[in-house]
């Protein structure tokens, strides 16, 4: 429930963890409530491209950057039709946007699209808080809103966990849609949108690839009816333990060997495919600025992130599965976790972070070119 007001800086908010933790602060955006898990993005830039992002669903983002809403808002930087996150937690906002691309102010944004944010806490504190007890279920409350902090309390432990919870089908398009080649057509793809992000397949088409984004709830049919030469699999919200669709979708692509690649959410869906578990991580990686080692070629790179679980797989060893031989090819330096697999005697592979950086580094753009010598390998 919101209520989309204008000078909401001057009315109160406060943010209510599930474990009691409280902020009190001032409303940014839309006044109302909203409930999500509160998670972190340590991004100093690119906040346009984190609250569009379908993988937020559900969640209520705390920007670690202190100032936000600098930049404004525009019309060309958004990764889908609309903001996703569920709510949003500022410390300092931009009381004017200062941008030649602004066409409106991040705040008025929020009050259009009816997200309800908080402003002028120590997000810092918050920070470190969801770093010691793990991201956790939260709401955030403003105006009318408020009310005792037993019930804000209760009504936030009320809501569903992130786990166990099945997100992408909400996301995901309900009509496939083709993204053509820029200049010569060289190969198509049928994509699976779990939550895909706009600039994916536009640095698809960049390599002349026509990419036809198909539903969540594609079958092996309709990705064959376009005639692929590769598969691509997206990023998306939600548990991976409940894609059972997309695993067996996934699984029927790699049956018939067709050049394969998946993302973030794509990844974990490779993971399950090839028999790996998948796990909850505690607080998650998000943000544009988290090195990852490519061991097939010792490359580190910094690297756009946005996930909160994670791909249970050897580390030391390659594995057998029933599509052959695997192994994890990338790996976070700061915790182990996997951020990548890839098969040996078929052409397929994941990543579990964004190499369309956007916003972010360009370090992992080469991804895109790997997939298509994948293609190129296969049709020769």
């Amino acid at each position: 429930m919101t209520t989309s007001t204008r000078g909401a800086a001057k009315v109160p908010a406060v943010l209510v963890l599930e474990d009691g933790r409280l902020f009190r602060g001032r409303a940014y955006g839309a006044v109302g409530e909203t409930f999500g898990e509160a998670v972190f993005s340590t991004g100093m830039t690119g906040y346009q491209e984190t609250l569009t992002d379908p993988s937020y669903n559900r969640q209520i983002v705390v920007a670690t950057a202190p100032q936000i809403g600098n930049t404004g808002w525009n019309d060309e930087d958004d990764e889908s039709s609309r903001i996703w996150v569920s709510g949003y937690v500022v410390r300092d906002p931009a009381r004017v946007p200062s941008n030649w691309r602004a066409k409106r102010s991040l705040d008025d944004e929020l009050v259009a699209q009816g997200v309800v944010g908080i402003s002028g806490i120590d997000t810092r504190a918050l920070t470190r808080h969801l770093r010691e007890r793990g991201s956790m279920r939260a709401g955030i409350f403003s105006g009318e809103a408020i009310a005792a902090e037993s019930e804000l309390l209760t009504r936030v432990q009320a809501q569903p966990r992130m786990k166990g919870l099945s997100l992408y089908e909400e996301v995901a398009t309900e009509e496939a849609y083709v993204v053509p080649a820029i200049g010569e057509k060289k190969f198509t793809v049928a994509a699976i949108d779990l939550g895909i992000k706009g600039m994916t397949p536009h640095r698809m088409a960049e390599r002349g690839i026509e990419v036809h984004v198909l539903p969540a709830t594609a079958t092996p049919d309709d990705i064959y009816a376009v005639n692929p030469d590769g598969v691509f699999f997206s990023n998306g919200p939600g548990d991976p333990a409940t894609a059972d669709g997309p695993v067996a979708l996934m699984t029927a692509v790699l049956e018939r060997k067709t050049p394969l690649f998946g993302i973030c959410f794509g990844n974990q869906i490779l993971g399950r495919a090839l028999g790996f578990g998948t796990y909850k991580l505690k607080y998650g990686h998000r943000g544009i600025n988290q090195p990852v080692q490519d061991r097939t070629t010792g490359k580190v790179e910094v690297t756009a992130h946005n996930h909160g679980f994670a791909v249970d797989a050897p580390l030391d060893q390659v594995s057998e599965t029933k599509f052959g031989r695997a192994e994890v090819s990338h790996v976070c330096l700061n915790d182990d976790v996997v951020e990548g697999l890839q098969l040996l005697d078929q052409p397929a592979f994941s990543v579990q972070y964004h190499p369309e950086a956007a916003a972010g580094p360009h370090d992992a753009a080469y991804l895109f070119d790997r997939f298509v010598s994948l293609m190129e390998g296969q049709r020769a």
